[in-house]
Parts: structure tokens; sequence; C-alpha cells
């Protein structure tokens, strides 16, 4: 029940008032149930003599309206005792509350580093500035993510942009530049162009990824891992990387262009991150009633403690020589994560890595 006007109170005024009122209405009962019977009890008062020798008789009771008066007066100096305790049990009460908001103010998006650190007692209270503090490390995480990201992508874009802006200067200073030399120009600008574009719409992919899906299809993993594989042969044939596969039907739900990417993605990191005569093994199934995609591939020894790292936008090994953008395995991730989905990885001692990544069977 809403009370307009209490509205417009502070927190404290109305808890104030509330505990008043509480106060107050004990008082009210105490009288009531206590002091108004009283006032109808004899009073046994000696009569004279000695205590041994004493004979009682029946005296008058206080009289009534005596004590309504006394009452009405007890009562009346009731209120503001009331309020008073009221408000400062209030103002106790709400003070870590009051702690939470004047830090969570100076908390912006550049001073995430500051906590409430509430301390003792531990009541709901202490619990809700624990949780603020989880919520602000976890936004602080975001946003310096998301500024290393910007950075990174920032780079990324402006190494090819550089790039092409050096050839068209060079060309241009060139007095002797022929059709064969502005040719040649030209085919290279197209190159970095297209470096250009692969790498925004990788971008694009992640981007997609990180909103979550928006539909829900059945997909056959299996399916999808043999056409993925089908558009890939020749490129693995060329490096002379072996391409191998094992597909039982593992059908899901999920977005069926996010779930393509997450399998073109696995794939080509295996085959890029290879060496000539190298193997990859492509594995579908169901087990303990969850759809699974694996893909393992021989390659250079990867630390066991950097196997989460490449998961990340733009992270790389230190002795990458095979290009890419560090974007495939953090789309991987992406879309894992937006189909609620289980990722695994595994680094073989012998080199190279195993990913598994498990879906909700449809």
């Amino acid at each position: 029940m809403t009370f307009p006007h209490l509205a417009g109170k502070s927190l404290q005024a109305r808890l104030a008032l509330a505990y008043a009122a509480g106060i107050y209405a004990a008082g009210v009962l105490v009288l009531a149930f206590v002091a108004v019977p009283l006032a109808t009890v004899d009073a046994a008062t000696p009569a004279g003599g000695s205590p041994a020798d004493a004979i009682t008789e029946p005296g008058p009771g206080i009289p009534v309206p005596q004590l309504l008066t006394g009452s009405a007066v007890a009562l009346i100096l009731l209120v503001p005792v009331a309020l008073a305790l009221g408000w400062l049990v209030a103002g106790r009460f709400l003070h870590p509350l009051r702690a939470i908001t004047a830090t969570a103010k100076v908390i912006s998006a550049g001073n995430l580093h500051r906590r409430l650190d509430l301390g003792e007692p531990a009541d709901e209270l202490t619990e809700l500035g624990h949780t603020l503090d989880d919520l602000f490390a976890r936004l602080q995480a975001s946003f310096d993510a998301q500024r290393h990201f910007v950075a990174n992508a920032s780079h990324e874009l402006r190494t090819p942009l550089a790039g092409l802006r050096t050839l068209l200067e060079v060309t241009l200073a060139d007095p002797d530049a022929d059709a064969a030399t502005l040719r040649s120009a030209c085919q290279e600008a197209l190159a970095l162009g297209r470096h250009q574009e692969r790498l925004v719409q990788a971008l694009l992919t992640l981007a997609t990824s990180e909103a979550g899906i928006t539909r829900r299809d059945p997909v056959d993993l299996a399916h999808l891992a043999g056409d993925v594989l089908a558009s890939r042969r020749d490129r693995a044939a060329e490096r002379g990387i072996d391409l191998a596969d094992h597909l039982d039907a593992a059908v899901t739900a999920g977005d069926p262009k996010l779930l393509e990417s997450l399998a073109a993605n696995l794939i080509d990191n295996a085959v890029r991150h290879n060496h000539p005569g190298g193997h990859v093994t492509i594995t579908t199934g169901v087990s303990d009633t969850q759809a699974f995609l694996t893909i393992a591939n021989s390659g250079p020894v990867i630390p066991a403690h950097q196997v989460q790292r490449l998961f990340h936008p733009f992270e790389k090994l230190a002795a990458d020589r095979h290009g890419g953008y560090g974007l495939g395995l953090a789309i991987v991730h992406a879309v894992a994560q937006a189909h609620q989905a289980g990722l695994a990885a595994t680094a073989h001692p012998e080199g190279g890595l195993s990913i598994t990544v498990r879906f909700a069977r449809a």
C-alpha cells in the first residue's frame, strides 16, 4: 500500500515514522492490556498495628480518570521519544547504503578500480556491497578488454592503410612509371584492400557473435563440418596437410551462419597453424546427450598456460609466423558463448591443439 503524503520523504524519514509508529502502538497496547485493568483492582493496605497483628481491609483503587490522564500524558511524551529513536535506528541501518551511494557516484568508466569494501557486520546491505564490488570488477575487466580490443583493431586496420598509402605515394613519385608499373601497383593495392576486407569481415563476425543469437534452427554438425571441409581440401593439399574426418550425426539448434563460421574458423586455424605433412582430424557425434565437434591438429608445441589466451581477440603465439589476425579462436569462443556451448582446448605434448565444442542436442 502506498501513502501519497510519504512519497516525497527520504527513506530515513519513512523508516523513522514506521519505527515510531511501531513503538507508539506498542505503548498503546501496554496501556490497553495492563494499565486499564489495574485501575479496577482494589488496593490492600494495613489498617493499623504491627505487621504481625495487621488486619487488612480493602481500600480504594487508583481512580480511573487519574490513570487515564497519566496514560495520556505518557503517550504524548512517547511521541518525540519514539520519533527520535526511530530516526537514530533508521540512520544506523542506512549508513552502509549511504556509503554504497557515495562510492557509486564517484565510480565511472575511468575510475572502476574503486570498491565499496563495507566489511562488517555481515548483513543484507553488506552482501549487496560485495555483489556490487564483484559487478564493478567485471565492468573494469570488460572496459579494459574493450580498450585493448579497440587498440589492436586500430593497429590492424592502420597497417594495410599505411602500406596502401606508401604504395601509391611511391608509384606517383616515380616519373618513369609506365603502364606495367601502374598495373602492378594497382594489383598490390587490390591485395591490400582484400586484406582489409577480410579483417573487417572478421571483426563484424566477432561483433555479431558477441551480440547473441536471434534464431535457433536444427543444424547437423556433421553436414556443416563436411561442407566446410570440402571447401578447404584444396588449400590443405597445397600445404601437404592431410584432412581426416569421422562425421557422425550430431544435431543441435542454433544460428546456421554462426555455427558455420565456428567450424570454418576452427578448421582454418588448424590448417594455418600446422606444418607441412601435418594432419587435421575433424570428429562429430553425440556424447552424454550433447552434440560435439572436435578439431585436432598437429603443429608447433603450445605451452599449456597460453592455450586460453589464444581465445582472446588479436592474441597470437610469440613464435607465430603464419599470418592471420588473431581473431579466429576469438570468434569460436564468442559463437560458443552465444549458443551456451562448452568449449575445451588441450595442447598436445608433441605439438598441436585439440579443441572440442559441446552443444545441447536439438
